[in-house]
């Protein structure tokens, strides 16, 4: 590997890390009790920074950045599938349990 590739591999480690930290700081939600719970901010978050993380991963460390254009689109196209089942099943079910 080149060393230019291998500093990009560090920072978007770097990057991928710094989101699960800030996943982990939205995640302290707690209620008036002090028990911890979730909300809608922290969910909808949590779903967003994992898919931006997925995508990501295709990117760089599964190499679809070098891939042919249609591959580059069905797997932009899966983390959006993805993202409307998880954000539409987290509403309708919160729905349903109001």
């Amino acid at each position: 590997m080149r060393t230019g590739s291998n500093k990009r591999l560090l920072i978007v480690w770097a990057v991928l890390t710094a989101m699960t930290l800030v996943y982990v700081w939205l995640d302290e939600a707690v209620d008036h009790n002090g028990t911890l719970t979730a909300s809608t901010v922290v969910t909808v978050s949590a779903i967003v920074i994992a898919l931006i993380k997925v995508r990501i991963i295709f990117r760089e460390f599964m190499e679809v950045r070098h891939a042919p254009v249609l591959l580059c689109r069905l797997t932009d196209a899966w983390v959006v599938l993805i993202g409307v089942c998880l954000l539409g099943s987290y509403f309708v079910g919160t729905a349903v349990a109001g």
